[in-house]
């Protein structure tokens, strides 16, 4: 049989999936007699030979052929076996390596101290026997660590001798890596000479820094519109763009991909006898960034279990701002001489852990991809899924955006496909996996609109296809009625979804307007399927409170096509008035900064067309009203607030964050997520994070909600 080395794509997937068979039938076999040795070895095998297929095709190919959380609970069903029937544990198992041997690609470099991995918890109450292992093992009662994010890209080390770079390689098996030197000299962010910077007049003989190269989401995003423009291939997440890129056989390649190197650790400091010059993993950490390297900023130094979890959760709050991908975050003894005392074993370390997220990637099967009109008649195709557990909810559909994204991925209903999902965000399908056993069948856009049968037409230049049955479609009226009455524009409590359909279908109401006419129709409302009169007094008090709006929100609420919340509360704040907006031509509107010809021609258009008119005089009749011109300008142009630049943090006490941002956008300030020298103001609340540090740092103002509030009503 072929070594891994020597084998084709579609030999690992058959090698795969005869393992995965082994598995499912020692499995069986154990369910009947669970002490049947022969059994145990087999499915001890099978486990051990996958997982070192993945890892190959993991580390040393860069083409994973099952997402991480998968391959986690394949790692972790070995270590149980393993843990259960000891006599199975061989030098060899996965458990007791790191990664996979590198192949022949690069020069090898063997690595003095060897690069370990690190153990995994899934759970909080792993975590509790962590920190309980530390504190019997230490002899205290309680253990001072080192909280940071746990990158998600390639681990790498560089050797510094006499203070100049001199060689770098990736991680590999643990003992060889594979030599990268030339591609880690293109790496910005790695100083070549450090030797003036050391706090020792002269610089150790041997300095070994360990890290992670990393491609931040932004340069991503960039690499791949490269990639599609270029008809080339794309990278499936940041992680893979960045062993990729720094694995490249022409160094000129990988200096064009903006990787950014992290560093976490110091290996080794001289040679015997010279002292290292910090005693703890923070002041390591301290003594990484004055030498010049980047190492991660939401780092902490906590004490006990409560304060692990505590960190835990405040980043995966923080998950979304950070600029780079972390899969969880890594809790490490604090003290250097506690971590000697605890020690090694021949995989990680026993002094640290890493807290893994929740799956945010899961593998699942598409059973079908249909099509969704949304209010302005674009046709979206919609994967339906075969129900996965992932990122900390059940998914069973997620969108694929136009048809030419369905194309791209070479999507076929009936394969398996990796879904992820990261916090509230939309489901996303990622990739195709090998083929599924049963049949398949493309995906082709429907050439009439599946609700109410009208032509479907391609504009040129887009990717969108649209109905041209406009608001003759039911499912256009029902989606523009739905963003009307949704939280970001008019925000009416309890008007859902199902409530439209049923008010569309039972001819209540056929616009907008029409909402405000329902007053006239309660016993109506009361006899649809489970309103009642509760409820209906219920949704026409809800009414009643939507028909004081900001301007910014009702402009928004209209479904003007290309205008979106921003651009919403950029046309209230220069026009002032829905009256001086529907007076503006094309080029009034191009004044407005981020209003292109595109969105003007839109604005412009919408106003014009006759339904509209009347619907908006609908709106007028029915007691829609909001600040006048005047009023808008004045407390827009000559408030506090006006032009200046706020970051939110922490919980306040009163105010929701979307309220607080919503108030300060209506008078002309800005909200942003980071904290810059550009920025302001920073109202802190409960738990304000490291934005807050950053603040006190930069000399920023820091408001609390009384603050804020006092300076909104000036």
């Amino acid at each position: 049989m072929d070594t891994l080395e020597q084998m084709s794509l579609q030999e690992y997937a058959d090698k795969i999936k005869r393992l995965n068979e082994s598995i499912r039938k020692a499995k069986k076999e154990l369910n009947n007699n669970p002490e049947n040795d022969l059994w145990q070895t087999a499915l001890w095998t099978s486990l051990k030979k996958l997982i070192e297929v993945h890892n190959y095709k993991y580390y040393a190919l860069d083409d994973p052929s099952i997402s991480d959380s998968e391959y986690d609970k394949l790692f972790l069903e070995l270590q149980e076996l393993e843990r259960h029937y000891s006599y199975l544990v061989t030098s060899d198992s996965p458990t007791q390596r790191v990664g996979a041997t590198p192949p022949e690609k690069f020069p090898h470099i063997t690595h003095s101290p060897p690069m370990l991995s690190l153990n995994n918890a899934f759970k909080n109450v792993d975590v509790g026997a962590f920190d309980q292992r530390m504190r019997e093992r230490l002899g205290v009662e309680s253990v001072e660590y080192e909280v940071e994010p746990k990158f998600d890209g390639l681990a790498v080390s560089l050797c510094y001798k006499n203070g100049l770079f001199s060689t770098g390689a990736t991680r590999g098996n643990g003992e060889i890596g594979e030599d990268v030197t030339s591609n880690l000299l293109t790496v910005q962010s790695i100083p070549h000479r450090l030797e003036t910077k050391f706090h020792s007049k002269q610089a150790p003989a041997q300095f070994v820094v360990r890290g992670e190269i990393l491609i931040m989401k932004e340069d991503f995003k960039k690499l791949n519109q490269k990639q599609r423009k270029n008809n080339t291939k794309e990278f499936v997440n940041p992680r893979n763009a960045a062993s990729g890129s720094l694995r490249h056989l022409d160094p000129s390649i990988t200096a064009t991909r903006n990787l950014t190197f992290f560093a976490y650790s110091i290996s080794r400091y001289g040679n015997d006898g010279i002292e290292i010059p910090y005693k703890s993993n923070s002041e390591m950490l301290g003594y990484l960034l004055s030498l010049g390297f980047h190492i991660a900023e939401k780092r902490k130094v906590v004490c006990g279990l409560t304060a692990l979890l505590s960190y835990y959760q405040e980043i995966i709050d923080f998950r979304e701002h950070l600029p780079y991908d972390i899969d969880g975050v890594v809790y490490i003894v604090n003290s250097i001489a506690q971590q000697k005392k605890l020690g090694f074993t021949s995989r990680a370390p026993r002094f640290a852990i890493a807290h893994k997220f929740q799956a945010q990637e899961a593998i699942t099967r598409l059973l079908n991809i249909e099509t969704q009109v949304g209010r302005t008649g674009v046709l979206t195709p919609v994967a339906k899924l075969e129900s996965v557990y992932v990122g900390g909810a059940n998914v069973t559909q997620a969108t694929l955006h136009n048809e030419d994204e369905v194309n791209r991925k070479k999507l076929r209903i009936g394969e398996n496909v990796i879904v992820r999902r990261a916090g509230d965000v939309i489901p996303e399908v990622v990739r195709m996996l090998e083929k599924y056993d049963g049949p398949v069948k493309q995906f082709t856009m429907p050439k009439k609109c599946p609700v109410c049968g009208a032509k479907v037409e391609r504009v040129l230049n887009e990717v969108a296809v649209r109905c041209s049955g406009g608001l003759d479609c039911p499912a256009q009226k029902k989606q523009g009625i739905i963003h009307f009455v949704s939280r970001r524009a008019m925000d009416i409590e309890g008007f859902g979804d199902k409530l439209v359909d049923q008010l569309v279908d039972n001819s209540l109401i056929e616009t907008p307007a029409d909402i405000y006419k329902l007053f006239k129709r309660k016993e109506d409302l009361i006899n649809l399927p489970r309103m009642g009169e509760k409820s209906a007094e219920n949704l026409l008090d809800a009414i009643k409170n939507s028909k004081k709006p900001t301007l910014a929100r009702f402009i928004y609420a209209l479904g003007i096509p290309n205008v979106g919340e921003t651009t919403a509360r950029e046309l209230a704040r220069y026009f002032g008035s829905l009256s001086m907006l529907r007076e503006a031509d094309v080029e009034a509107l191009q004044q407005i900064p981020d209003v292109g010809p595109v969105v003007a021609q839109s604005i412009a258009d919408f106003f014009i067309e006759k339904h509209n008119i009347e619907v908006l005089e609908q709106f007028r009749l029915a007691g829609i009203r909001w600040k006048d011109d005047a009023e808008q300008r004045k407390s827009s142009n000559f408030s506090n607030i006006s032009g200046k630049t706020f970051v939110l943090t922490g919980t306040l006490p009163n105010l929701t964050r979307e309220d607080a941002k919503e108030r300060i956008e209506s008078l002309g300030g800005k909200v942003t997520s980071s904290v810059s020298t550009k920025t302001n103001f920073v109202v802190a609340g409960i738990d304000p994070g490291g934005k807050y540090d950053k603040a006190l740092k930069l000399g920023i103002e820091i408001l609390n909600e009384s603050d804020l509030l006092e300076l909104l009503q000036h």
